[in-house]
C-alpha cells in the first residue's frame, strides 16, 4: 500500500515524466517537419532583375523557364504576396515600397533573394 507522502512523490514523477515526453516530442517534431525543404536546392540560371525595383515589375528567369510559384514576405515574416507565373514578368505595383523576401518555386528546386522596392 502506498502512503500518502508517497503518493505526492509518485504524482510529481509522473508530471514531470509527462512534461518531459511533450517536450521530446516537440523536439523531435521540430526536427521533423523544421528540415522539411520543398526544393532540393537552388534553381539553376536564376536571374532576378532589376533589384532594387522602381518601375513596379520585376522579371524572374531561368535556365527551364518552367511555371514559377512566387512568395514574398515582408520583414515581419508576413506573407504578403503568393502567385504562379508562366512567363518571366512579375507585376509588384500592389507592394509599398520596402525590404522584401522573395520566395521562388520551380519543380523541386527554390531559390530564396532579397527584393527591394523603391
Amino acid at each position: 500500500m502506498i502512503a500518502k507522502g508517497q503518493n505526492y512523490y509518485l504524482w510529481r514523477i509522473y508530471l514531470r515524466m509527462k512534461h518531459f515526453y511533450v517536450i521530446v516530442f516537440l523536439f523531435v517534431s521540430s526536427l521533423a517537419f523544421g528540415q522539411q525543404a520543398q526544393g532540393s536546392g537552388d534553381i539553376d540560371g536564376f536571374k532576378l532583375y532589376p533589384n532594387p525595383v522602381t518601375n513596379g515589375k520585376v522579371y524572374i528567369s531561368t535556365t527551364k523557364n518552367a511555371p514559377k510559384n512566387i512568395l514574398i514576405y515582408d520583414v515581419l515574416g508576413t506573407r504578403v504576396l503568393e502567385t504562379t507565373i508562366l512567363g518571366t514578368e512579375l507585376s509588384l505595383t500592389d507592394l509599398n515600397k520596402g525590404v522584401y523576401v522573395l520566395r521562388v518555386f520551380e519543380k523541386d528546386k527554390v531559390a530564396t533573394r532579397k527584393l527591394i522596392i523603391k
